[in-house]
């Protein structure tokens, strides 16, 4: 089903999986993530949803890829630019096999940054094949001034 397989302690839990996404994606500048252990998170077929400005004068819209197309999106910014996310709060709700998290995030250039250079909200779909989870959706936005983070996320 993978080109790899996962490491079992990745994927073992909701908590685990979250924790493997954010770890897979932080490092510091120029340092090439393990993107095989990244695509072992994902589902086949799985989408990572940014919801970003397409054009300059653009209102926000889904930015639909695949695992390979974030990767190709992410890595020359990670060549250039020290990331280190992390979740900072979360809402679960789960129904049998399936699962939507909401995970608040901060971004940092530098782990010990004082402050975030960005905060947002994952939208993330989980399921439960019997032994192990899988992310297949996540679905972001960023914080701004017209959209803080709602106390309830915090």
């Amino acid at each position: 089903m993978e080109s790899s397989m996962a490491n079992p302690a990745d994927v073992a839990s909701i908590d685990a999986i979250i924790a493997a996404a954010y770890d897979s994606i932080s490092g510091p500048a120029g340092q090439k993530r393990d993107w095989d252990r990244e695509r072992t998170l994902y589902y086949p077929g799985a989408r990572l949803i940014p919801t970003a400005k397409p054009g300059t004068n653009s209102g926000l819209a889904p930015q639909i890829l695949d695992v390979d197309g974030f990767i190709a999106r992410v890595e020359p910014y990670f060549a250039e630019h020290g990331f280190f996310e992390k979740e900072i709060a979360r809402r679960t709700e789960q129904s049998g096999h399936i699962a939507h998290v909401w995970s608040t995030y901060e971004s940092r250039h530098n782990p010990d940054d004082p402050e975030p250079f960005m905060r947002g909200i994952n939208g993330i779909q989980l399921f439960y094949d019997g032994s192990r989870w899988w992310i297949v959706t996540i679905f972001w936005q960023q914080e701004s001034t017209d959209h803080p983070i709602p106390a309830e996320y915090l």
